[in-house]
């Protein structure tokens, strides 16, 4: 099973930026986290990130092309705004998709509360801090068996 970590803007200064809502794990721990999670059930694992909403898009595309089978996908900002990313999400029937938050969205500033990003994936996790990535990854595993 190969599974797609896509993290979008600000997401590599984890642990540099508003400490309180993301905590005081870097990016470096983040990555470290779910490719030790990908070992432990037996899945190959990709971590990308871009502040650039093209790059995530083409990296989207590039899924559909390389077996990809599970996306797991944190677009920081562009959730609540990025119709483009939305429309390559949707463009993509399989893989099976997972957006992930790590804080609370539903309890932060209205604008956050939006998701229009979702409406393209299969699930949506929030407020469950990083460990919200390791859920997402098996929820793929589950959906996919």
């Amino acid at each position: 099973m190969k599974i797609l970590v896509i993290n979008g803007p600000n997401l590599n200064f984890l642990g540099i930026r508003e400490k309180s809502i993301y905590g005081t794990q870097d990016y470096e721990y983040l990555v470290k986290l779910v490719r030790e999670h990908a070992e432990k059930i037996g899945a190959e694992v990709e971590v990308f990130q871009s502040n650039h909403e093209g790059a995530i898009i083409d990296k989207l595309q590039e899924a559909y092309f390389d077996g990809t089978d599970g996306i797991v996908i944190n677009p920081g900002a562009y959730t609540h705004y990025s119709y483009a990313i939305h429309d390559a999400l949707k463009s993509l029937e399989k893989p099976v998709k997972v957006e992930v938050h790590i804080s609370d969205i539903q309890s932060r500033e209205d604008f956050r509360k939006v998701s229009v990003t979702a409406p393209a994936c299969d699930k949506q996790i929030y407020g469950k801090g990083l460990a919200g990535y390791t859920e997402a990854m098996d929820m793929i595993v589950e959906m996919i068996k």
